[in-house]
């Protein structure tokens, strides 16, 4: 007698099945131990390991699975993400009660940076994007100091299509690219008005010598006059949380970021080993 399909429980339930029976020691399996372990039949443990090898979730081997490099991907990311919030926040909120303006902090996904996390009095003013929300990297301080720092990973997000949000927004690729050098040269970048024509911006990248794990920025509504004062003061901030993170034995430098593998796989070995985290 069949199952009621109602009764069975959904695709999402069930792919988690399967790689939790990859908990513990059990790092190497066949698709029998996934069966027993998982309690699904055999042909829906086959049909969805297949399935979750074409997606990088799991690796096969021959006859043994394990878990695959994108799955390891996303736990180490958002791993880096949670280590890396809690070791910005108090520095955030240093710089924000020193100057008074709203500060966030960026990583680089593509050609977006999305914000992890922001500090600011709403009752002062309230930016135009929230933590979660994602921008474009070109036209951000944020942005541009993780692609000016990126290595040669980020380098088809420059080269690519650059969409204007305002009349200042830097479309064209050899401007970017010329505003990239000055943004290694400097240490620091500015959007002055180019994502969105009322708010600027100051951001410098948390890194050492090598690529950026992430951006500090400050932003304020219109003018730009002061944002070359708020820069060594963002700058201060992202050495104090590297320093927390890190110790104060690897100094953030100037020199241009070292390159990044092109191979997914090799620049996530790179990254572990780089953060310790591994």
């Amino acid at each position: 007698m069949s199952k009621d399909p109602s009764t069975a429980p959904p695709l999402l339930v069930k792919a988690t099945r399967i790689l939790n029976a990859f908990e513990g020691q059990r790092s190497t399996l066949t698709l029998t131990d996934v069966v027993r372990h998982s309690g699904l039949s055999q042909t829906t443990v086959h049909r969805l390991m297949d399935q979750l090898v074409g997606v990088g979730w799991l690796e096969r081997e021959g006859r043994k699975y394990r878990l695959g490099l994108r799955l390891l991907e996303l736990g180490a990311f958002a791993s880096h993400h949670n280590r890396l919030r809690r070791a910005a926040l108090p520095q955030m909120i240093a710089l924000h009660q020193e100057t008074g303006h709203w500060v966030h902090l960026f990583v680089l996904d593509g050609p977006e940076v999305v914000c992890l996390e922001q500090i600011g009095d709403p009752r002062e003013s309230i930016p135009p994007f929230q933590v979660g929300g994602r921008l474009p990297a070109h036209c951000t301080a944020s942005g541009k100091v993780l692609l000016g720092f990126g290595g040669a990973g980020v380098e088809p997000h420059v080269a690519g299509e650059h969409a204007a949000r305002t009349r200042r927004t830097i479309t064209r690729v050899d401007s970017l690219r010329t505003e990239l050098a000055s943004v290694r040269d400097a240490g620091v970048a500015f959007d002055r008005g180019e994502c969105f024509h009322d708010v600027t911006c100051v951001a410098a990248p948390l890194r050492g010598g090598g690529r950026a794990l992430a951006a500090i920025s400050v932003s304020r509504l219109a003018g730009y006059a002061d944002l070359s004062r708020l820069a060594p003061r963002v700058t201060a901030c992202t050495r104090r949380v590297w320093a927390s993170m890190f110790g104060a034995g690897r100094r953030v430098e100037s020199t241009p970021a070292e390159p990044v593998a092109a191979d997914d796989s090799e620049s996530l070995r790179s990254w572990l080993r780089f953060s310790e985290w591994g």
